[in-house]
């Protein structure tokens, strides 16, 4: 390592554990937190300048980030099987989300499902609501991956820039390589990259006003062109590497791209233009009575004949 490399090179953390008495603060944890706030905060902000109601993105998370989270251990625990079911490894550490290994795509189609849920269940429009929420997720990815620097972790291959990240002596032995060596920070190409794709994303739905699932759509087209090329730089092995001489997630983001794609073509030309309503007909004709009555209470009227049952009385 030459003496620029050595003195602008990303130290990895000591430990990513902190304990205040006995309860431990994981960097992991705090940065997928961290992630999911500013997800939800800039979510409610575009949902109500969508035309929505304050309060929708908080309820809606409520389903999406425990569905969320399932999915990215599950697409973790079946694309790296071997560390929990394999010869001498520990089933029960599956569960140890704490100690990293969420999978993004996991993660996303999961959550996306309880997204689902939850706006059926308050008669929210689906793509509406995606399209707003879409944004935040690529700034929760960005704060999310910070996590894996904590962890000293998915880093990629060894390399002499300058931003090279330093990992401690033993995580660079089983990597197979000599202390001392300096990886690929995929963990920061990641961040920043999801960063750019959130302004990207916002000034594109502010300048052409995207509806109809095309902020999602270019959401999936962005992340996957990132993801792709980070990819290619990890050395962390998983299930089904190197199909086709592909790693199995690169395949994962040419697919989802393509799908985006078309999406975002034949959404365009069959669907110009913003919804005009982002709430389903019956949930507003709820809204309306609800806010009918809140209005007549608030004025002291009734409806005819209710001051002549005695039972209003």
């Amino acid at each position: 390592m030459t003496v620029l490399a050595a003195a602008l090179s990303i130290p990895s953390p000591s430990s990513g554990v902190w304990h205040l008495g006995p309860l431990p603060i994981r960097g992991y944890a705090l940065a997928i937190i961290l992630g999911i706030v500013a997800a939800i905060w800039i979510g409610e902000k575009r949902w109500v300048a969508r035309g929505g109601r304050a309060g929708d993105i908080q309820d809606i998370a409520i389903w999406a980030v425990p569905f969320g989270l399932v999915g990215g251990r599950l697409y973790h625990v079946l694309t790296d099987q071997d560390l929990y079911f394999g010869s001498g490894a520990n089933p029960i550490e599956a569960l140890y989300v704490w100690r990293g290994g969420l999978g993004v795509w996991g993660a996303i189609g999961l959550g996306a499902l309880g997204a689902v849920i939850a706006a059926k269940r308050k008669g929210i429009r689906l793509l509406p609501v995606l399209d707003a929420m879409a944004p935040g997720v690529l700034v929760a990815q960005a704060i999310g991956r910070w996590g894996n620097w904590f962890n000293q972790e998915l880093f990629g291959k060894p390399t002499d820039l300058p931003w090279g990240l330093e990992v401690s002596d033993d995580v660079a032995i089983r990597a197979g390589y000599e202390p001392g060596t300096t990886f690929h920070p995929t963990f920061l190409y990641e961040s920043l990259w999801c960063l750019a794709g959130f302004a990207l994303l916002v000034w594109a739905d502010r300048r052409f006003r995207l509806g109809h699932g095309r902020v999602v759509a270019l959401y999936i087209m962005v992340y996957t062109i990132g993801r792709g090329w980070i990819e290619m730089l990890r050395i962390d092995n998983v299930e089904l590497d190197d199909v086709g001489g592909l790693r199995f997630n690169v395949w994962t983001s040419l697919v989802l791209f393509v799908a985006a794609l078309v999406w975002f073509v034949v959404s365009t030309r069959r669907r110009p233009g913003r919804e005009k309503q982002v709430y389903t007909d019956a949930a507003l004709a709820r809204h309306e009575s609800s806010a009918s009555e809140a209005s007549s209470a608030a004025d002291g009227t009734s409806e005819p004949g209710e001051a002549d049952d005695p039972a209003s009385r």
